[in-house]
C-alpha cells in the first residue's frame, strides 16, 4: 500500500504560481505512476496530469497544458506540480493518487488527503 501526502496549496492571486508536492511512501515507486486530480465541490473530478516514476513519461489535460508542469524526484519519492499563470477556474481541491499513466489515466486506489488551491484577487 502506498501512502501519499500532498502539500503546497494556498491562496494566490490570478496570474500567480504555486508548487504542489506529493510525497509517496510504502511500495517502490518503480511500479506505479502518480497523477494529479482536482475537484470542485459538486462537480466531477478532473484528471490534470500524471507522471511515471520509472521513465518520467507525462500527460497533461488541455486545461492546464503549457501552464502546469509535473516532475518527480525519484530519490525523494516526491512528485511536484508547478502551476503557473493561475486562473480563478483553477480553484479546487487538488489530490494526488497512484495511477496507470497512459493515454487513459486509471487510478489505482491510493489517494492523498488533498490540498486546497484558491485563486482569487
Amino acid at each position: 500500500q502506498v501512502q501519499l501526502v500532498e502539500s503546497g496549496g494556498g491562496l494566490v492571486q490570478p496570474g500567480g504560481s504555486l508548487r504542489l508536492s506529493c510525497a509517496a511512501s510504502g511500495s517502490s515507486p518503480d511500479y506505479y505512476a502518480i497523477g494529479w486530480f482536482r475537484q470542485v465541490s459538486g462537480k466531477e473530478r478532473e484528471e490534470i496530469s500524471c507522471i511515471s516514476f520509472s521513465d518520467g513519461w507525462t500527460t497533461y489535460a488541455d486545461s492546464v497544458k503549457d501552464r502546469f508542469t509535473i516532475s518527480r524526484d525519484a530519490a525523494q519519492n516526491t512528485v511536484y506540480l508547478q502551476m503557473n499563470s493561475l486562473k480563478p477556474d483553477d480553484t479546487a481541491m487538488y489530490y494526488c493518487a497512484t495511477v496507470m499513466c497512459g493515454s487513459v489515466v486509471v487510478p489505482l486506489g491510493s489517494w492523498g488527503q488533498g490540498t486546497q488551491v484558491t485563486v482569487s484577487s
